[in-house]
C-alpha cells in the first residue's frame, strides 16, 4: 500500500514537470533568437551549453524547442533545481521518458545536481537513440568532471549579447559577423557599409551601461537590481557550491570583489590585496580564478603564463561594462574601452597582455586603445599593431574604430 501510494504520489510530480514544461513551452517568444542557436551542432547526440548567469540559456534551450518540436511525449524539458529531484534520480526520470518513446531531452541547470557527470555518461551509455542537451554554470569543467563526459559531449560557450546582437535586439536589422581578420585588414569598408544601415556610436553608450545581458529587455528600469541579485547569487551560491567553499567564505569572495570593483581595470599587488581582504595568497589566487570562470572577472595574462598556473594576472578587469556601471565604478572612458575589448575579443580569440601596447591577439596582432585624439606614433613603428579609437564611426590607415571589435560575434 505504502509502495501504491509513493508511486502515485511520484507519477503526480512527474506529471507536473511535464504541465511546467508546457507553461514554459507556452511562453517563450521566438521573435528575438540570438544568432547563438545557429553556431551549436544540435545533430550531435549530447550538447552541453555552459555560461554565466543571466546570458540567456534557458531561453536559448525552450526557443529550440519551439522551433523545432511540437508539445508531445518525444520531447522533455527539465530544470535540475525542481524539488523533484531532492527526492528522485534524473536518471529514473530519463529513462522512464525513454522507454516511453522519448527521444529529445533538455536538461537545464545541472551545476545543481550533485551527481549530473556520471548520471549523464550512463544515459550516454544506456539509451543510444536518445538525444540531450544540458546547461549549466560557466564554472563547469567538463574535463574535470567525476566522469569521463569528453568523448561524448560536445559542449559550447555562450557568452553575452555582443554589441552587434544588441543592435539587433533593439532595431530588428540583420547585421552581418566579421572575422578578426576581416576587421583588421578591411575596417573603412566594413565600418562604411555598417554605417549605411546604422549608426552604431547612438546604440554604442547604452549597450556598454545595460545590453551584455539579454534580460534587459525585460524591464530595463529594474536591469541593475536583477544584475545585482545575479552577482550576489554567482558569489553566495554558485561558486561555494561549486568549489566546496564554505558558504560562510561567501563574503570574503564579497570583500576581494569590492576591493577590485573599486580599481579595476589594475595591475594587481597580490600581497598588498591579501591583507586588505585577509585571505591567503594561495587561496586568493583560486579566487581570482572562480571569480573569473564565473564570468565577474576577466584575467589578463602575459602570454605563456596562462590562467591555468593560477600565477599572477597582470591586469585585472571586471568581465563587461555592465558590470563596472552596476558596481557603482566611477571609471573613465578609457578603463571602460578596455574593458569592452577585452570582453568581445575573448570569446573567440586569446587575448594577452601585450609588452608595447594595450593588448596582444592570438599571439601576432596588437592594439593600443585611445580616444579620438589619440596618435599613432605609438604604434608606428611595430608590425601588426593597431590603434583602436573610441568615438569614431569610421577608421583610418591602422585605426579602426572601437565598437566594430562588437561585431565580431
Amino acid at each position: 500500500m505504502m509502495f501504491f501510494m509513493y508511486f502515485c504520489k511520484k507519477n503526480e510530480v512527474v506529471q507536473k514537470l511535464v504541465g511546467q514544461f508546457y507553461e514554459k513551452y507556452a511562453l517563450v517568444q521566438t521573435q528575438q533568437v540570438r544568432d547563438f542557436i545557429h553556431t551549436i551542432d544540435w545533430d550531435n547526440r549530447f550538447i552541453g551549453i555552459k555560461g554565466s548567469r543571466g546570458v540567456g540559456k534557458t531561453t536559448l534551450l525552450l526557443q529550440y524547442i519551439r522551433l523545432n518540436f511540437e508539445p508531445n511525449k518525444r520531447v522533455l524539458y527539465v530544470s535540475l533545481d525542481h524539488l523533484y529531484f531532492s527526492e528522485n534520480t534524473l536518471y529514473d526520470l530519463v529513462s522512464d521518458f525513454y522507454k516511453k518513446g522519448g527521444l529529445f531531452i533538455a536538461i537545464d541547470e545541472v551545476h545543481k545536481y550533485p551527481n549530473w557527470a556520471i548520471e549523464i555518461k550512463n544515459i550516454y551509455d544506456d539509451m543510444p537513440h536518445l538525444r540531450l542537451v544540458f546547461t549549466g554554470s560557466s564554472l563547469l569543467h567538463i574535463q574535470q568532471a567525476k566522469a569521463d563526459l569528453s568523448r561524448r559531449v560536445v559542449v559550447y560557450t555562450m557568452p553575452g549579447l555582443s554589441f552587434r546582437e544588441f543592435i539587433q535586439f533593439e532595431t530588428q536589422i540583420k547585421l552581418d559577423r566579421y572575422s578578426l581578420e576581416d576587421i583588421i585588414h578591411n575596417p573603412i569598408a566594413i565600418s562604411m557599409a555598417i554605417t549605411q544601415k546604422i549608426k552604431p556610436l547612438h546604440y554604442f553608450d547604452d549597450y556598454l551601461n545595460y545590453g551584455y545581458y539579454p534580460f534587459y529587455i525585460e524591464n530595463k528600469k529594474s536591469f541593475h537590481q536583477k544584475l545585482s541579485e545575479v552577482v550576489l547569487t554567482v558569489l553566495e551560491v554558485d561558486i561555494p557550491q561549486y568549489a566546496s567553499i564554505p558558504v560562510s567564505n561567501s563574503v570574503l569572495l564579497k570583500k576581494l570583489l569590492v576591493i577590485i570593483s573599486n580599481s579595476v581595470p589594475f595591475k594587481p599587488n597580490m600581497n598588498t590585496i591579501s591583507e586588505r581582504t585577509g585571505i591567503s595568497l594561495n587561496t586568493m589566487k583560486n579566487y581570482l580564478k572562480l571569480l573569473n570562470d564565473a564570468q565577474i572577472l576577466q584575467l589578463l595574462y602575459v602570454e605563456h603564463k596562462g590562467i591555468n598556473s593560477l600565477g599572477k594576472p597582470e591586469k585585472i578587469f571586471l568581465n563587461n561594462p555592465n558590470l563596472m556601471y552596476n558596481l557603482g565604478i566611477d571609471a573613465d572612458k578609457g578603463n571602460i574601452r578596455e574593458t569592452f575589448f577585452f570582453n568581445q575579443v575573448q570569446y573567440g580569440y586569446s587575448v594577452f597582455a601585450s609588452k608595447t601596447v594595450d593588448f596582444k591577439v592570438d599571439g601576432i596582432y596588437e592594439f593600443e586603445l585611445g580616444g579620438r585624439s589619440k596618435k599613432q606614433k605609438q604604434i608606428k613603428e611595430f608590425q601588426n599593431t593597431f590603434l583602436v579609437k573610441d568615438d569614431i564611426e569610421i577608421g583610418s590607415d591602422l585605426t579602426i574604430p572601437l565598437w566594430l571589435f562588437g561585431f565580431l560575434y
